[in-house]
């Protein structure tokens, strides 16, 4: 057997004299302090961390329900604005302000003759829903004459038809 009981039997005294027989706490004391406070510093960090991460957490649940709010204002205010600058919003405006829609334009050409003879505007309302073409002087398709197919009598070659342009009246 190689129990205790051969080494008390062999000289088993001399290794025993070696071996202390109590157990000594006061070897073990600082260690088991150094592990206890290891362990709670370390847990306190921990849980510092996880309440920065909530913080944090919270934080952007926050700003991302702020962002929800504000981009829906901002779609709101823009289909406002979209209602404003309709064609329609915009005449019913203008007429509201006292303006009318605009009489025969004159245009200028690139080398300084006016093409085209001006006319007073009148409070005669534009056809709503008629669509006016670009006259063929603008739109670049020649009219077999050579001369706009609706110029008025009496204009010179090449000039632009009226267009419905809001103006200010009295001038």
């Amino acid at each position: 057997m190689t129990g205790p009981g051969r080494l008390r039997g062999t000289g088993g005294g001399r290794l025993a004299a070696l071996i202390p027989s109590g157990t000594s706490t006061a070897a073990r004391t600082p260690f088991v302090l150094l592990v206890v406070v290891l362990l709670g510093s370390g847990l306190i960090t921990l849980l510092l961390l996880n309440s920065a991460l909530n913080q944090g957490s919270f934080e952007l649940s926050r700003l991302e329900k702020r962002t929800t709010e504000l981009t829906d204002e901002q779609q709101a205010l823009q289909q406002e604005v979209d209602g404003y600058s309709a064609p329609g919003a915009l005449e019913k405006r203008a007429r509201e302000l006292g303006m009318v829609p605009g009489g025969t334009p004159a245009f200028l050409n690139p080398d300084g003759t006016v093409r085209g003879v001006p006319s007073e505007a009148t409070g005669q309302p534009a056809l709503m829903g008629a669509r006016q073409s670009l006259p063929p002087a603008l739109s670049g398709t020649p009219t077999p004459s050579g001369t706009p197919s609706d110029a008025p009598s009496g204009s010179p070659a090449g000039t632009a038809s009226p267009r419905s342009v809001p103006t200010a009246s009295g001038g």
